[in-house]
């Protein structure tokens, strides 16, 4: 089977872990990421939510189903 050659993001990714670091910088690095991708769905979400103009009573009616 072969295997798609790596995205941008796994090359990336590759590079900083070619090397041996410790495992509290290794940890700190887990939380940047988890941090940058949670800001970014935040983004993409707050974005869906201004196309659609939905309002916090839109939310609480979602919430119900």
């Amino acid at each position: 089977m072969l295997q798609p050659p790596l995205t941008n993001v796994q090359a990336e990714l590759l590079k900083v872990f070619s090397r041996q670091i410790p495992d509290e910088d290794l940890l700190e690095l887990r939380r940047v990421m988890a941090s940058f991708l949670l800001q970014k769905a935040r983004q993409r979400a707050d974005a869906i939510w201004e196309q659609k103009q939905y309002t916090d009573s839109t939310f609480d009616q979602l919430l119900l189903f």
